[in-house]
C-alpha cells in the first residue's frame, strides 16, 4: 500500500514537471497524423474511431492508438499498442517500448479520449509530443490544449464539436 501511494505520488510529481516544461509551439497545417489514446475498460469502439479519422482526412497509416487497460494478461489483440500501471517503475517512468514510441511521435493531433481521471493516461498525455492536444477530461486543464467536456458514450457530439473547432482552427 505505501508503495502504490509513492508512486501516485511519484507520476504526479513527473506530470508537473512535465507541463510547467512544456513549450507549446503551434502550427496551423491541416491534420495530417493521429494519435489516440483512450481508457480501453471505459470504452473501445474501434469504429467510432476509424470513422472519425477518416473524416478528417488522414491515412490510415498515420493513426496510431495507444490504450490502458488493467492488467497486461487482459491484452485484446484489436488495437496498435496497450500499457498499464505495471509498465510503471515506482518512479514514475515508462517501462514499455510501446509508450516510447507512441509519446516521441510528432502527431499533428492527439485525442485524449477518456473521463476518469487516472494518472497513467494523464502523464502519456503530458508526454506525448504531439502539436496539438485535444481531451475530454477537465480535471487538469494543463494537459489540453482544447477540452470538449462530453461523455465518452455521447460520440456523435464529440465527433460534431471536434470537428467544428478544427474546421474553425483551419486544422482540417
Amino acid at each position: 500500500m505505501f508503495f502504490k501511494r509513492f508512486k501516485t505520488l511519484s507520476l504526479q510529481k513527473n506530470i508537473t514537471l512535465i507541463l510547467k516544461s512544456r513549450t507549446k509551439n503551434f502550427q496551423s497545417a491541416k491534420v495530417s497524423s493521429v494519435g489516440v489514446i483512450f481508457d480501453y475498460d471505459s470504452y473501445y469502439d474501434y469504429d467510432f474511431f476509424q470513422e472519425l479519422i477518416s473524416e478528417l482526412g488522414v491515412m490510415k497509416n498515420k493513426i496510431r492508438f495507444v490504450a490502458l487497460i488493467d492488467q497486461e494478461k487482459n491484452r485484446p489483440n484489436s488495437w496498435d499498442s496497450f500499457f498499464s500501471l505495471e509498465n510503471f517503475d515506482w518512479l514514475g517512468r515508462s517501462k514499455n517500448i510501446e509508450i516510447d514510441e507512441f509519446v516521441d511521435q510528432p502527431f499533428d493531433l492527439l485525442i485524449s479520449y477518456y473521463s476518469p481521471n487516472k494518472l497513467e493516461l494523464n502523464l502519456v498525455t503530458a508526454l506525448s509530443k504531439a502539436n496539438f492536444k485535444i481531451g475530454i477530461n477537465s480535471k487538469d486543464a494543463r494537459l489540453h490544449d482544447l477540452i470538449i467536456e462530453v461523455d465518452p458514450s455521447k460520440t456523435d457530439i464529440f465527433k460534431i464539436e471536434l470537428l467544428k473547432y478544427l474546421t474553425q482552427l483551419n486544422r482540417l
